[in-house]
């Protein structure tokens, strides 16, 4: 039994971080550069993810794939997140890397690494999508709000505040989401032509997304802040896994939406944190430290997690 459930966790993970590795491979090589991973991240972002979720939600019924339970579940798990990292930020001297630390202590991977992992155990599922609609939301206000509070820049922030709060409400994932749940309610059946030409378009997002993330792993960034951005891995991959699974458990989360939580409260630290912290007016070091020590322990700890909610039979 110990050694099937570990083949099960072994089949859920690995393939998604060789995919990584391999992406941080052909930037090693010179197959991939600094612009050209940053224009797939771009591409992935802006098109084939909205297009991925649209395919999976617009071809379901609306009234089966809803549950507002775990769409309140995930944002209520989210803010106490936030909350812990703030608390957790006020041991940190340097006002102006508190920004950076919150945000790179519960921002996750939730979009790329959500989907691949449930389409990778279950096949076909909309669930990642709800748990999406329940943080994508929550994770870019309340990144710009702290970010904005504690830039060395703050007399910028003003109209970045404006900008990004505009690039929520036009985020291309969320819209995404909206339109495959609007097009599920009309019930209107998907031309041969458009169901394909989506399909295409969304089965390209996986592979890509993971490609750019392990082509963005920069172990120069590790200066100086090992121990730091160590306790946000501890904090991000284990902690909050921890303390928010049991409870999810307990209200009767399992399967697809257990992995979904899984992958919200214990996924990596996503690359779009470094963006944002540099948009923003922060260093940026200890975003990106965080953003390849997660990237790289989370082989590891979604392993286990994966591992132990299977060999307690959750999944």
């Amino acid at each position: 039994m110990i050694g099937e459930n570990l083949v099960f966790s072994l089949n859920a993970t690995v393939p998604v971080f060789v995919i990584m590795i391999f992406g941080w491979f052909v930037r090693r090589v010179g197959l991939l550069d600094e612009h050209s991973t940053a224009q797939i991240n771009k591409f992935v972002f802006r098109t084939l993810l909205p297009a991925l979720l649209f395919m999976d939600l617009s071809t379901a019924d609306f009234r089966t794939v809803w549950d507002g339970k775990l769409v309140l579940f995930c944002m209520g798990a989210t803010v106490l997140s936030v909350s812990i990292a703030v608390l957790f930020s006020l041991t940190h001297k340097d006002v102006s890397e508190r920004g950076e630390i919150i945000q790179a202590s519960y921002r996750s991977s939730a979009a790329v690494l959500g989907i691949a992992f449930v389409n990778n155990i279950y096949g076909k599922s909309t669930v990642a999508a709800l748990m999406i609609v329940g943080t994508v939301p929550l994770y870019n206000v309340i990144a710009v709000v702290t970010l904005s509070l504690t830039s060395p820049e703050r007399s910028r922030s003003g109209g970045l505040w404006r900008s990004t709060l505009r690039g929520i409400v036009t985020n291309p994932i969320i819209l995404g989401i909206i339109a495959g749940l609007l097009w599920s309610l009309t019930g209107i059946h998907q031309p041969v032509i458009m169901s394909k030409s989506i399909s295409y378009l969304g089965n390209m997002a996986t592979p890509l997304s993971l490609i750019a993330l392990g082509a963005s792993v920069r172990f120069s960034a590790a200066k100086g802040k090992v121990a730091l951005t160590a306790a946000i891995a501890f904090l991000k991959l284990l902690f909050f896994c921890g303390l928010f699974l049991p409870a999810a458990i307990a209200l009767g989360f399992r399967d697809e939406k257990l992995i979904s939580i899984l992958v919200m409260l214990g996924s990596a630290t996503t690359g779009s944190c470094f963006v944002m912290a540099k948009n923003l007016g922060h260093k940026g070091d200890i975003t990106a430290f965080a953003v390849m020590l997660t990237t790289l322990c989370s082989a590891f700890t979604l392993t286990m997690w994966l591992f132990i909610l299977k060999t307690l039979s959750y999944i």
